[in-house]
C-alpha cells in the first residue's frame, strides 16, 4: 500500500493586524517559509513536482496564483510549478490533502503543500466585495435561483453562523469566555516554554506569535459589548485577524528513498464533509464522525487534537458531541489567541500538531476545522 509522509514542516510567526508582516508582500511572505523548508528538508527544491497552496481573498497581492509566485520570489526553479486552493479557511488544509492524494496515487512523489494569507493588506471577505463597480453589491449568493430556492434569503455569515451554534448547543457566554480566556493562557504558556521554536522561521524580527494577550482577563471580557443585539458572541470570542504563512513536505516511500529523507510522520487519512451552509461552522462534528468510522478509531485515541477556534463555540460544540478530553485539544492555544491568516491557518494547524505529538511522545493527531459553505477536513497523523 503506498504511502504519503510528512518530511519536513515550517511556519512563519503569525503576526497581528498591522503587526510585524503587515507590509511583507504575500509573495514574500509565502516564499520565507518555502526557503526555510528547502533548507530544513536539504532536497533538492528541482525534485519538488507540485506545489499546492492555500489563500483566500485572492486578488491584488495575491493573485495570479500565489502559490506559483511565492516558489519564484523564493528563488526556486522555473520548471516547479503551483496551483492555489481556496476551500476557504481550510485552504491550507486541503492543500495537503490534494498533495498527499498525489502521492497516494503515484503520479507525485515530492510535493509542496502550504498556504499564504496577508489578512492586513487584504481585508476578510473582500473577494467577495472586489466586483461591486461591476454591479454585483449584494454578495456571491444573491440573484442565484437555485441558491435562492433552496436557502431563500438567510444571512449567509460566519458571525451568524457561530450565533447559530451557540444557541443550538446553549452554549452560554461564560462558558465560552472560559474558554477563549484559556486559549491565550496556553499560548503564552507554549510560548514562555519554547515549544513553538522548533516550527518557527523567523521573520522581519518577528520571532514569534503576535497574537496572545497577556494583559487579558475574564473581567475585560465581560465588559465587551456582543457583535449584535441580543447575540452571545463578542470579539474576544473570535479568532484574530492575521498574517502568516506555513509548508509542508510530503514525500512517497520512493521519494524518501531516492533523496535519503526521514519521514516525521505518515499521513494516515485524509478526508473532508459538508452540511448547512447556513449554519456554517458546524462541520467538523460530523466531519469528525466520518473519519472516525472510516478508520474505526475512536476520540481516545488520539494524543493531540487541532480544531481552529474561529469563534469559541465552533470548538465548545465539537467537545459536546464528541467527547474528547479537553486537555488535548489545541494544548498550545487556538486561533483565538493565535490568530487565523486564513490561507495558512490549515498547515500551521498541522505544523504545530507534528510538532506537538514529537515533543510529548505521541503517536496519533486529529486535525479539523470549520470552513465557509459549511464544510470540514479531518486529518490524521501517525507520528513515526
Amino acid at each position: 500500500m503506498a504511502e504519503a509522509y510528512i518530511v519536513e514542516a515550517v511556519r512563519a510567526p503569525v503576526g497581528r493586524k498591522k503587526g510585524g508582516l503587515a507590509g511583507v508582500h504575500p509573495a514574500d511572505l509565502g516564499a520565507h517559509v518555502l526557503k526555510a523548508l528547502m533548507d530544513r528538508a536539504k532536497v533538492d527544491p528541482a525534485a519538488v513536482e507540485d506545489v499546492v497552496f492555500g489563500n483566500v481573498d485572492s486578488v491584488g497581492p495575491q493573485a495570479g496564483d500565489i502559490a506559483r509566485t511565492c516558489w519564484l520570489a523564493a528563488g526556486l526553479p522555473e520548471e516547479v510549478p503551483g496551483v492555489t486552493v481556496d476551500r476557504q479557511c481550510g485552504s491550507s488544509q486541503q492543500a495537503v490533502h490534494f498533495a498527499a492524494q498525489a502521492v497516494l496515487a503515484g503520479t507525485s512523489d515530492l510535493v509542496v503543500a502550504g498556504g499564504v494569507q496577508n489578512m492586513s493588506q487584504i481585508p476578510i471577505s473582500f473577494a467577495m466585495t472586489a466586483a461591486e463597480p461591476l454591479g454585483f453589491t449584494q454578495g456571491p449568493f444573491a440573484g442565484s435561483k437555485g441558491w435562492t430556492e433552496r436557502y431563500g434569503d438567510a444571512e449567509v455569515s460566519q458571525f451568524n453562523g457561530a450565533e447559530m451554534i451557540a444557541r443550538d448547543w446553549d452554549i452560554s457566554r461564560e462558558e465560552m469566555e472560559e474558554f477563549a480566556y484559556g486559549s491565550h493562557q496556553r499560548a503564552i504558556r507554549a510560548i514562555d516554554e519554547g515549544r513553538f521554536e522548533r516550527e518557527i522561521a523567523p521573520l522581519e524580527g518577528v520571532t514569534t506569535d503576535e497574537g496572545p494577550r497577556r494583559d487579558t482577563t475574564r473581567e475585560k471580557m465581560a465588559g465587551l459589548k456582543t457583535l449584535v443585539e441580543g447575540g452571545r458572541l463578542t470579539a474576544a470570542l473570535a479568532s484574530q485577524i492575521s498574517d502568516g504563512s506555513a509548508a509542508l513536505l510530503i514525500a512517497s516511500e520512493q521519494a524518501v528513498k531516492d533523496h535519503g529523507l526521514t519521514p516525521r510522520a505518515r499521513i494516515h487519512h485524509i478526508s473532508a464533509r459538508g452540511e448547512d451552509p447556513i449554519r456554517m461552522l458546524s462541520a467538523p462534528i460530523p466531519a469528525t464522525a466520518y473519519a472516525l468510522k472510516k478508520t474505526g478509531m475512536t476520540i481516545g485515541d488520539f494524543d493531540a487534537v487541532e480544531i481552529n477556534e474561529a469563534f469559541a463555540p465552533v470548538v465548545l460544540a465539537w467537545l459536546k458531541e464528541t467527547g474528547a478530553d479537553p486537555a488535548k485539544v489545541n494544548p498550545n492555544g487556538g486561533a483565538i489567541a493565535l490568530g487565523h491568516p486564513l490561507g495558512a491557518t490549515g498547515a500551521r494547524l498541522m505544523t504545530t500538531l507534528l510538532h506537538e505529538l514529537e515533543r510529548t511522545g505521541g503517536r496519533y493527531g486529529l486535525q479539523t476545522m470549520c470552513e465557509g459553505g459549511g464544510q470540514a477536513n479531518v486529518t490524521i497523523l501517525e507520528r513515526l
